[in-house]
């Protein structure tokens, strides 16, 4: 009787310590966001251009270091592009169909297709 309880115990906490990992690993990846709120709003990064336009990154995924890792980068008026980050060394790089931004701190470059680049500044 009392080995079959060890043996319950230790399975309990072996499911308990697997089930929290997984999700633990999930979230440090940056593929879930558990509700608005635990993404920033589309305000909180706005790329200003030399075009006299402004482009909101709408963040979609955050990891555990506030990067973001996925996002909606507003082109005009009927939604936007969905974006991933790409690992650099150096900078960032956000790149989806047809479009993809070139950034180090504050400067970043903007390019719709392989003809058409636009220098903009990320304002907070």
């Amino acid at each position: 009787m009392q080995s079959r309880f060890n043996g319950f115990l230790w399975g309990a906490i072996f499911l308990a310590l697997a089930s929290g990992a997984s999700e633990a690993g999930a979230a440090d990846l940056g593929l879930m966001t558990s509700g608005p709120a635990a993404v920033g709003n589309c305000s909180d990064l706005v790329f200003v251009c030399e075009n006299g336009r402004q482009y909101p990154l709408c963040p979609i995924a955050v990891s555990v270091a506030g990067e973001v890792v996925t996002a909606s980068l507003q082109t005009g008026r009927h939604g936007g592009a969905h974006v991933r980050m790409v690992p650099m060394g150096v900078g960032y790089r956000y790149a989806g169909r047809g479009v993809w931004l070139d950034g180090f701190r504050e400067n970043a470059l903007l390019n719709f297709g392989k003809h058409s680049q636009i220098a903009c500044t990320l304002a907070h």
